[in-house]
């Protein structure tokens, strides 16, 4: 029970690595909000939960949205101590195709949806005095990938946000970090390795021959929430099991 008392906000939190964080944050004993834009099958998660899980609507590209998440869980469950900015999209396409639309939705929810989520949360974990912020990233983020221009560029932007966060908010007691999977066979990862033509070029990559679980990257998220990472700030954790790039 490594995160028991403790209330997390998860964005993205139905499903993919949301919802695997958010499932192994209730079982250390956390009070988790799940937010995103579509439930899918999260009443599943509810009825099991003890009470301890709610859902909250939320589009993070939009103020008024993150901020009722906000206010939801605090008063659902009195405080809010971990913020889990883990909402993003990708959109393929090499620059010359990639359409106007689709740069600037990944760029108002895999990088504006983190700053609104931060600026959101950020009187309640002042207030308290404590706070964890964590925002998800990916290997991407340092790796070039053609045809990924805009999830590569949000993502590492993501990281410098991070980083300047955790140096701006250190002084109110609230840490920052980033967590960078690597390719996880659990949502948007499944595409790749669920394509045999895509997944025989990239499985070379791996030096454990294998993509990740949603679980291990789950393990690396309790860690950063976790009283263990209390001198843990503006750190980048890749979960990517060795991954190779060319």
């Amino acid at each position: 029970m490594r995160l028991d008392g403790k209330v997390a906000v998860v964005t993205g939190g139905t499903r993919g690595l949301g919802r695997a964080i958010a499932e192994r944050y209730l079982r250390e004993g956390a009070s988790v909000m799940c937010a995103a834009r579509n439930p899918h099958d999260i009443d599943t998660l509810l009825e099991s939960s003890q009470g301890r899980a709610r859902y909250c609507y939320t589009d993070v590209t939009d103020e008024d949205s993150v901020g009722k998440l906000m206010r939801e869980t605090a008063d659902a469950f009195g405080r809010i101590d971990v913020l889990v900015a883990n909402a993003g999209v990708s959109r393929d396409g090499k620059i010359g195709r990639l359409a106007p639309a689709a740069w600037q939705e990944m760029v108002a929810t895999n990088l504006n949806g983190v700053y609104l989520c931060t600026h959101a949360v950020l009187p309640y974990m002042a207030a308290q005095g404590a706070g964890r912020i964590i925002n998800v990233s990916s290997s991407m983020a340092t790796r070039v990938a053609v045809g990924a221009a805009g999830y590569c560029a949000t993502k590492a932007a993501v990281e410098m946000f991070t980083r300047v966060s955790a140096m701006e908010l250190a002084p109110k007691g609230i840490l920052v970090n980033s967590l960078a999977p690597g390719i996880v066979d659990e949502g948007m990862g499944r595409d790749l390795t669920g394509n045999d033509k895509v997944w025989s070029v990239y499985r070379r990559r791996f030096a454990l021959g294998r993509p990740g679980r949603a679980d291990e990257v789950a393990d690396a998220a309790v860690y950063l929430a976790s009283d263990e990472a209390t001198y843990v700030n503006g750190h980048v954790l890749e979960v990517n099991g060795g991954l190779l790039w060319a």
